[in-house]
C-alpha cells in the first residue's frame, strides 16, 4: 500500500520548499515539489526607473544577490545599447566567479555533506594529527553536552561514512570550509564593495577600476583558493563517490535526460563567445548539444497559484499575476519549459553540455578543458558509463559541482592578466523612451534570465526565471513532472520514516526557493505595499 511522506520545509536549502513523495515497495512513486514562497519582486518594480532593477533584484535573494545583480546589469546593458568595456566584462567574470567558488564550497560542505558523514564518529578519532586531534576535542565537547545542533536535526541511516579516520578528516574540512568561503567573498567585494547587497556593478559597466594593488589582492586570495579546491574539494567529493553504500546515487536521480545552458562568462565584449558554453541536451544525447534558442523558452502555470492569463508566455511578455487557492494548483513557482520540455540547469547541465562539445569534436585540442580533467582524475571510463546508461544521478551532479569550479579557478588566474588598469570600465548610455532588454547568465544554481521592457523611460514590466524554477518546478499543462519531480522517481526509500534518500536527491539540486520571496500578508494573502527610500 503507498505511503504519502510529506517533508516541509526541506532543510539545508535556501528558502521554503515542501517535498510530497509517495512511497510504494520502498520506492518513490510519484513526487510533488512545491514552492511555498510568493516572489513579487517584478511587481514592485513596475512604474520604477529602470536603473533600480539593478539594486532591486539583488534583494531577491540574501544568497544570490551577486548573480541577480549580475543579470540585471546585462539585462540594463541591453536595453540601453552598451558596448561594455573589457575591463567590465573581466571584472564581472571574476566576482560571479569568486561568487561560484564560495557557493559550491558551501553546498556541497555545509549543505550536503551532512547527508553522507557521521560527525559523532569523530569522537573515535585515534589519530595524532594535531588539528584533527582539536576537531574531535570539540565534537566530543558537543557530545557531551548534548549541543550538536550545528550538524542537527537529520534523518537516520545505516550508511553514512562513519570510519573515524575519514569522518574527522571531512568534519576538518567543514570548517576549513568556512575559511575558504570567506576568501572568496573578499575577491567579491575588492572589487564590488561588499557582499550582500553589492554595488560594484551598474547598467553600462562597473564602479571599480583595476589597478596593480586591487589585482594582487585578489590573486594572492584566488591562489589559495585553487590549492584547496585541488587538495580538498575535488579530493572529498572522489572520497565521498568511493562509498560502495553510494554507488547507486550515481544514476539514481537522474531528472529525465534534458539539460539546459544559456552560457556563462562572456569572453568578448558582444557576449558571443563563452567560457561555459550554451547548448541543450534532450534525451540524454550527451553528444548531439543543441543550440539554444531563446524563444523556446516559456512558463506554464497550470498547476502553480497564478491566474490563466500567464500560461505559455515568453518572459518577454510574462505575466506574475497570482491566483492563490487556485484549483489544481500546488506551488508559487511556474513551470518553465523549453520547447515544451522540462530541462535541468546547473552545473551538471553546463558539464554535460562542454563535455558534448568536446566529446563530439566541437570543441576540439588545446581547447579541451572538462574532457582533460576528468581523464587525469581517472573519471572517464565512468562518465562514459553513465552517458551510455543515459542516466547521471546524484553524485555526479556533486562531482560535476566541484569540477566547475576548479575549472572556473583556474580560468579566473587568465582573467586576471587581461586587466589593464587605466583603461574604460564604463559606457554611460541614456535610458531610451521604449526599448527591450535581456540579460542571461549562469549562476551557481544554473542558467538565469531577466527580462525588462522600458516605456516612458520607467519599468513596462520585467520578468525573472531564476535557476530553481526551472528545477523544483510544478507539472506543466500536459502534466509533465518538472526536473526535481522526476529526479524522486524510482529513489530507493527503505524506510518511511526515515527519507534520506529523498533529501540526498533534493539537495543536490541546491534548490535556492528564496529566490521565489514572499510579498504576501500573513493573514489575509494580499500583496503588501513597500515604499522604498
Amino acid at each position: 500500500m503507498a505511503q504519502l511522506v510529506s517533508i516541509d520545509p526541506v532543510t539545508r536549502i535556501e528558502g521554503h520548499l515542501r517535498i510530497d513523495v509517495e512511497i510504494e515497495d520502498g520506492k518513490v512513486k510519484d513526487a510533488w515539489s512545491s514552492g511555498t514562497m510568493f516572489r513579487g519582486i517584478e511587481m514592485l518594480l513596475k512604474g520604477k526607473h529602470p536603473f533600480d532593477a539593478q539594486q532591486v533584484t539583488e534583494r531577491i535573494c540574501g544568497v544570490c544577490p551577486l548573480v541577480h545583480g549580475t543579470a540585471a546589469s546585462y539585462n540594463l546593458d541591453d536595453a540601453l545599447g552598451v558596448e561594455l568595456p573589457d575591463n567590465a566584462r573581466i571584472i564581472r567574470n571574476l566576482c560571479l566567479g569568486a561568487n561560484f567558488i564560495q557557493s559550491h564550497i558551501l553546498h556541497f560542505y555545509h549543505l550536503a555533506a551532512l547527508d553522507y558523514v557521521d560527525v559523532a564518529a569523530v569522537v573515535d578519532y585515534s589519530g595524532n594529527n594535531p588539528a584533527l586531534k582539536a576537531i574531535k576535542g570539540k565534537v566530543a565537547g558537543l557530545v557531551k553536552a548534548n549541543d550538536v545542533y550545528p550538524f542537527l536535526p537529520r534523518y537516520k541511516t545505516d550508511d553514512y561514512v562513519s570510519d573515524p579516520e575519514i569522518a574527522t578528516v571531512l568534519v576538518g574540512h567543514y570548517v576549513e570550509a568556512l575559511e575558504m568561503r570567506k576568501k572568496a567573498q573578499e575577491m567579491l567585494s575588492i572589487f564590488y564593495g561588499r557582499m550582500p547587497s553589492f554595488v560594484g556593478t551598474v547598467p553600462g559597466g562597473v564602479t571599480v577600476q583595476p589597478t596593480i594593488s586591487n589585482i594582487a589582492a585578489f590573486r594572492a586570495r584566488l591562489a589559495e583558493l585553487r590549492f584547496w579546491i585541488d587538495n580538498v574539494y575535488v579530493q572529498d567529493i572522489l572520497t565521498v563517490a568511493g562509498v560502495p553504500a553510494y554507488e547507486i546515487f550515481f544514476t539514481a536521480g537522474d531528472s529525465g535526460g534534458n539539460y539546459l545552458a544559456y552560457g556563462g562568462f562572456d569572453e568578448d565584449s558582444k557576449g558571443t563567445v563563452k567560457f561555459l558554453p550554451r547548448g541543450c541536451i534532450i534525451g540524454n544525447e550527451v553528444t548531439a548539444v543543441k543550440e539554444f534558442e531563446e524563444e523556446k523558452v516559456t512558463e506554464s502555470v497550470k498547476h502553480s497559484w497564478y491566474k490563466d492569463e500567464c500560461e505559455g508566455l515568453h518572459p518577454k511578455e510574462g505575466k506574475t499575476e497570482p491566483e492563490v487557492g487556485k484549483d489544481g494548483a500546488y506551488s508559487f513557482l511556474k513551470a518553465p519549459r523549453y520547447d515544451g520540455k522540462p530541462m535541468e540547469v546547473g552545473p551538471m547541465a553546463r558539464m554535460l553540455v562542454l563535455a558534448g562539445l568536446e566529446l563530439s569534436g566541437k570543441i576540439a585540442g588545446e581547447k579541451q578543458k572538462l574532457m582533460p580533467l576528468i581523464k587525469s582524475l581517472g573519471l572517464d571510463a565512468k562518465v562514459m558509463e553513465l552517458a551510455t546508461a543515459g542516466k547521471f544521478g546524484i553524485l555526479p551532479r556533486h562531482a560535476m559541482r566541484a569540477l566547475e569550479c576548479k575549472l572556473l579557478a583556474d580560468q579566473m588566474e587568465v582573467w586576471l592578466d587581461e586587466l589593464k588598469p587605466g583603461e574604460p570600465i564604463w559606457d554611460k548610455k541614456d535610458i531610451p523612451g521604449e526599448s527591450y532588454g535581456r540579460g542571461l547568465v549562469e549562476g551557481p544554481r544554473g542558467s538565469l534570465g531577466h527580462w525588462i521592457h522600458i516605456k516612458g523611460k520607467k519599468i513596462e514590466n520585467y520578468q525573472a526565471i531564476v535557476p530553481t524554477t526551472w528545477n523544483a518546478a510544478p507539472r506543466d499543462k500536459e502534466g509533465n513532472r518538472g526536473p526535481i519531480e522526476t529526479a524522486l522517481l524510482g529513489l530507493p526509500v527503505p524506510d518511511a520514516e526515515n527519507p534520506i534518500n529523498v533529501v540526498r536527491c533534493v539537495r543536490s539540486f541546491d534548490p535556492c526557493l528564496a529566490c521565489a520571496i514572499h510579498v504576501i500578508h500573513p493573514e489575509h494573502n494580499g500583496v503588501k505595499e513597500f515604499r522604498v527610500f
